[in-house]
């Protein structure tokens, strides 16, 4: 009989993961802590619980990269999507489910599944080799001691206090006839970064709009964490005084405007994200301004005007990988490689996101189970995309969670724009996933646009 394959963590990837290999008919060890051990934010001992909201965001395939996400799920049998299809509610273009009805799916598949053996108990260390092969797929909220667990094995900081986290602009949406592209003193390549000048007034404007603007407030089990002191968000460091942000992360020193020769007062620098150079990182714009607050007020940066963010800042609590530092191609940790990683903990952003890379490392750890080698998906698809972003095409550097977004697939030829644009990128991540998983290829009926 084959072996079977521990899971540990019974949240969106972890479930996901098991029921991918339940399905190939590898048996799964899933280690679940609630009810022993509940966190600061799950109420029930229910498998794939969702702690905040019921949304699965858009659900229109043609034209929307999550919706693209849900499309390639359903394609290969997961479990989360069915669960969530069967217990959707009205929503617009968007997937939200009733949150009880959508965990007990989950968990009555699971728990019903002759291949699933569940057992209630906290891992408080890394998984010793000898269990063979394992998914860690613990979540954001990864319980300390096996946390502290990984970071050491790493070498790798697991961040679990306010992770500081910049916007990240779509790089065609950047107005290149009032930006710039220089390194100061022309460092490095010399045109490493995008510049976005700023005027006295324009400065001081942007100043004041910044420390009026609305800002989140926190979740009561984060009032006890500290900020992380090299990445203060930018509206405190803007309350330190008016010249602090000009001569914190918007010194304009070692820079010259070549529009008009001189020196701006102030500069908002973004630097490269991916490998693919469509994405780049507003750089010390750390935040706690609300989302529709921090894009009213960074659209009024010069060159940001019409500015399409892939992500908006934020400072939250948080246990991520350096992913792209510390694991494989097929999600091993390279200094353990019988320990995969799944969902939030690899630094994907969002319920679907999550699930998706615990579908992943649930297929690879079943062919490998069955003595296959995995294939990863291609980059064109947007499970490949999210894959080949956490694990070498994000900087390892200034690495943040991050959603699917077009951005992280390989670009597409100059042709049509907009929502043309999405569906052309659509289109073709369907036909890759389909070929990938040897199934006849074909586009699906039209959603709602979200």
């Amino acid at each position: 009989m084959t072996a079977p394959v521990h899971i540990v963590g019974g949240g969106l990837a972890g479930s996901e993961a098991a029921w991918q290999l339940v399905t190939a008919s590898v048996p799964v060890v899933l280690h679940e802590m609630r009810p022993v051990r509940m966190t600061e934010a799950h109420t029930t001992d229910r498998f794939a619980e969702l702690v905040c909201s019921n949304s699965f965001r858009a659900d229109d395939p043609l034209h929307n990269a999550v919706g693209l996400l849900h499309e390639e799920m359903r394609r290969l049998g997961s479990l989360i999507l069915r669960a969530a299809d069967a217990n959707r509610l009205p929503a617009g273009g968007a997937l939200a489910v009733d949150r009880e009805g959508f965990a007990s799916a989950v968990t009555d598949a699971l728990a019903s599944h002759p291949l699933v053996t569940v057992v209630r108990e906290e891992i408080t260390g890394l998984p010793p080799e000898s269990w063979g092969s394992v998914i860690v797929a613990t979540g954001p909220l990864t319980a300390p001691a096996l946390a502290e667990a990984i970071r050491a094995r790493t070498g790798e900081e697991s961040l679990a206090f306010f992770d500081a986290i910049a916007p990240i602009v779509h790089r065609d949406s950047i107005d290149l006839d009032i930006a710039w592209m220089q390194s100061r003193y022309d460092k490095g390549g010399g045109a490493d970064y995008i510049n976005c000048p700023m005027e006295r007034d324009e400065y001081e404007a942007f100043v004041a709009a910044l420390l009026a603007a609305e800002k989140t407030s926190f979740k009561e089990w984060e009032r006890t964490t500290p900020y992380f002191d090299g990445c203060l968000p930018i509206e405190v460091m803007a309350e330190r005084g008016l010249e602090t942000l000009r001569w914190g992360p918007m010194k304009p020193v070692g820079l010259r405007n070549p529009r008009t020769g001189r020196r701006p007062w102030a500069v908002v620098q973004l630097r490269q994200d991916n490998a693919l150079g469509t994405l780049w990182n507003m750089v010390g714009f750390q935040t706690k301004l609300k989302h529709a607050e921090q894009v009213r007020v960074f659209r009024t940066i010069p060159g940001l005007q019409r500015a399409e963010f892939a992500r908006l800042g934020g400072m939250h609590r948080n246990t991520f990988l350096n992913s792209p530092r510390v694991l494989d191609r097929l999600l091993r940790l390279k200094a353990a490689p019988w320990l995969r990683f799944a969902g939030q903990i690899t630094g994907v952003e969002g319920y679907v996101e999550s699930a998706a890379i615990g579908l992943l490392a649930g297929r690879f750890a079943a062919a490998e189970a069955k003595g296959e080698a995995p294939i990863p998906p291609p980059p064109e698809t947007a499970m490949g995309a999210l894959l080949a972003h956490i694990t070498g095409g994000a900087d390892a550097e200034t690495f943040q969670p991050m959603n699917i977004n077009f951005g992280l697939f390989p670009p597409l030829p100059d042709g049509p724009k907009g929502r043309e644009r999405k569906r052309a990128y659509c289109e073709r991540a369907l036909a890759a996933a389909d070929a990938w998983a040897g199934r006849p290829h074909v586009l699906p009926a039209p959603r709602e646009a979200a």
